[in-house]
C-alpha cells in the first residue's frame, strides 16, 4: 500500500492537488521535522503541546514525564492530533493577498498508546537520540531502569493522516505581473550551527 486511505478527516476541500495520503510523502515529513504540536482535549478545554516527536516504522512515537497530563490525558484513551511542519520559502508575490510560503506539513489523527516493555522503550528512545544526531545512540549511556521508569513513551499509529504542502512561485494576477515589486521565492533552510561543547569536555574530543 502506498497511499492510506482517505477518511472523513483527511479528505481535502479545498487545494484537493496539495493534500495526498502518500506514506513516503507522511513520513519524510516526520523524519526531517524535530518538533510536533499534540492536539487533545482535556476536562473539556483543549491543548496543543509542542514536544518531540519521532518514527519507528509506521508508528509516530511521543515521551512526555510519566505522570504529566499528556500522558494522563493520553492514558484516558481520548482522540489526538499531531501536527509536524516544514518551511521550505517565503513566498514574495506583487500584491499583499498573492504573499504564501512553500511548506510542507502532516496531520496524524487517533489514539496513541503507551508503550509498557521495558525493552520496547528504550529502544524507542534510542531511536529518538539517533534522529537528533545520527550515530549518537552507540556512544552515550543508554537509559537506567530509574529513568525509564520516569519517563512516559506513547506510539500514535499513522494510519488516518495526510501531508500537504505548496511549493513553487508566486501566483501573481496577469494584471499585478507588470508592477516594478520583486516576486518570487525566499528559500527557508534549517541550519545546524557549530557545536559549543561544555565545560566538562575534555580538550581534543571532537562531537562525532
Amino acid at each position: 500500500m502506498s497511499h492510506l486511505p482517505t477518511t472523513p478527516r483527511t479528505q481535502a476541500f479545498r487545494r484537493k492537488t496539495r493534500v495526498s495520503g502518500e506514506i513516503e510523502a507522511i513520513h519524510a515529513v516526520v523524519d526531517q521535522s524535530l518538533v510536533a504540536h499534540l492536539g487533545f482535549v482535556q476536562d473539556g478545554a483543549p491543548f496543543v503541546m509542542p514536544t518531540n516527536a519521532w518514527r519507528v516504522g509506521d508508528g509516530l512515537y511521543f515521551h512526555f514525564a510519566i505522570n504529566g497530563r499528556i500522558a494522563e490525558a493520553l492514558r484516558q484513551g481520548g482522540e489526538v492530533c499531531a501536527t509536524l511542519s516544514i518551511l521550505d520559502g517565503l513566498v514574495m508575490a506583487r500584491s499583499a493577498m498573492h504573499h504564501s510560503v512553500n511548506y510542507r506539513s502532516v496531520m496524524v489523527f487517533g489514539r496513541a498508546q503507551e508503550i509498557v516493555d521495558d525493552r520496547e522503550k528504550h529502544d524507542a528512545l534510542m531511536v529518538l537520540v539517533d534522529k537528533v544526531h545520527p550515530g549518537r545512540a552507540a556512544q552515550v549511556r543508554p537509559p537506567d531502569d530509574k529513568e525509564l521508569a520516569a519517563t512516559a513513551v506513547f506510539r500514535l499509529p499513522i494510519a488516518e493522516a495526510t501531508v500537504k504542502s505548496r511549493q513553487g512561485p508566486p501566483q501573481d494576477r496577469a494584471d499585478d505581473l507588470g508592477l516594478p515589486v520583486w516576486g518570487g521565492v525566499i528559500p527557508v533552510r534549517q541550519v545546524l550551527g557549530q557545536p559549543e561543547p561544555d565545560q566538562h569536555v575534555p580538550a581534543g574530543l571532537e562531537l562525532t
